[in-house]
């Protein structure tokens, strides 16, 4: 190997073996992770990175304690975001999602197996955590056809066998999303299948130390995404010829730049478009002197989710009164709304005390008040009071939980919708708002940019 191929290796020589957050300073390595750009951006901002390893750990130890503490004998996983929170390792998330070829079983003891794809046992070597990587959890009809049934008993007999050496023989078996097949497996082999997904939501609800700053540095990335769009927006919209996709383009092209992995809807509307709320992101050329709402749904920096919305208005002139008033309205929604976050108090609580909206805005109003966020949008989700289901949500929120704070101030029958999102975290004594980015000035009543 000669030297200038071991210097273009190094993503910065001047980080020695391992960047700030602990991962190799190898541009060839397999781990993924931010760019260059990124740890400058979080560096002059002067964002401090977490440390990867004992993020992984936390998470491992965490989720193991949660096994522990219902008497299972492991959590079989399927759910890629799951997955991730469990090994931090990757490959080929979106296709995963409907294509479910990866598995991951933590057992009663800590001991952690992955099945991935038979040609890539790699992605997950760099984390030691992870034990043992083998193949054979693709149990969806296109990869198995008339045979998925055999597929699945194979499966079904190697968790057994783990279980037997590493869960204590118990019978029961966490299980998130599972194939038809797999379960049917599962339980001829005498497990009694439990339900995973209270497990992991339950498990990644609370963030640790290193999360909540892999989750800043994520926000940062994602704030400074949304500025290059918003840019983008106000210098080519006036022009006549920027389409929606066109500016929608821009917030992934940044956020993957930064070394974040996709965004997971296309909300981002214009004009007419934005009532009601929920049109995908289309062709439609944006008009000068006209509303933009999106969500940004981010899945950014190490995979951590960033969900904030805003609405801007482009043009030369202001918007009309009935819009500011609506802005000013979403913004007083949250901002009231914020205040009741705290430890120890009641999700329903939260419902209960709600800043009402006006009547106007009741019949389209957003599907929740609050929900999780964490490796995407995660549990709690904190309802409206008329959508209140009584019990479903019955826990008190605790310090290291990641909530965002929704409104949608859209009348019905209107031509316009704001949509208002900000994303907090509960702290030992009440709140931080994560997000910085401003609200649009010439909505909320001040000089049109």
């Amino acid at each position: 190997m000669n030297n200038h191929y071991r210097e273009t290796r190094k993503i910065d020589p001047s980080k020695g073996a391992d960047l700030p957050d602990g991962s190799p300073n190898d541009a060839n390595r397999v781990e993924i992770g931010p760019t260059q750009l990124a740890f400058r951006e979080w560096e002059a901002a002067g964002l401090g990175l977490p440390n990867l390893t004992k993020m992984r750990e936390y998470r491992w130890k965490r989720l193991t304690q949660h096994i522990v503490d219902r008497g299972y004998g492991g959590l079989l996983m399927f759910d890629p975001l799951n997955i991730r929170y469990a090994t931090d390792s990757t490959n080929m998330q979106l296709w995963n999602t409907h294509n479910p070829f990866r598995a991951v079983l933590l057992c009663a003891d800590g001991y952690m197996v992955i099945w991935d794809y038979k040609n890539s046992p790699f992605l997950s070597e760099f984390n030691p955590l992870v034990r043992e990587q083998r193949s054979g959890a693709d149990l969806f009809y296109f990869d198995r056809g008339d045979k998925i049934g055999e597929a699945a008993d194979v499966l079904a007999k190697e968790i057994h066998a783990l279980i037997q050496q590493h869960g204590g023989g118990e019978k029961r078996l966490a299980v998130d999303k599972i194939m038809l097949h797999g379960l049917r497996s599962l339980e001829r082999a005498g497990f009694e299948v439990m339900d995973g997904e209270e497990v992991t939501e339950k498990s990644r609800s609370i963030k640790g130390p290193d999360e909540i700053l892999a989750m800043r540095c994520a926000s940062h990335a994602c704030e400074v995404s949304v500025r290059a769009m918003e840019d983008f927006a106000r210098a080519h919209v006036p022009l006549g010829q920027t389409s929606e996709d066109d500016i929608w383009a821009v917030l992934h092209a940044e956020n993957i730049r930064r070394g974040g992995e996709w965004i997971e809807t296309r909300l981002l509307s214009s004009g007419p478009r934005t009532n009601p709320w929920f049109q995908e992101c289309g062709p439609r050329i944006v008009q000068n002197n006209e509303i933009i709402s999106f969500d940004t749904d981010l899945v950014g920096s190490y995979g951590i989710c960033v969900d904030i919305s805003r609405s801007w208005w482009i043009g030369d002139q202001s918007p009309p009164p009935d819009m500011v008033y609506a802005m000013q309205h979403g913004v007083e929604h949250i901002m009231q709304n914020m205040q009741m976050l705290k430890p120890g108090v009641m999700i329903p609580e939260l419902s209960a005390n709600t800043h009402v909206l006006d009547a106007q805005f009741q019949a389209q109003k957003y599907g929740c008040l609050m929900h999780g966020v964490g490796l995407c949008d995660e549990w709690p989700l904190v309802a409206y009071p008329d959508k209140l289901v009584e019990g479903a949500y019955d826990y008190p929120l605790e310090a290291g939980m990641v909530l965002c704070v929704e409104a949608l101030v859209s009348p019905e029958g209107g031509d316009f919708s704001i949509k208002l999102e900000d994303q907090v975290l509960i702290t030992e004594d009440g709140f931080e708002n994560l997000t910085k980015y401003p609200f649009d000035e010439a909505l909320m009543g001040g000089s049109a940019s």
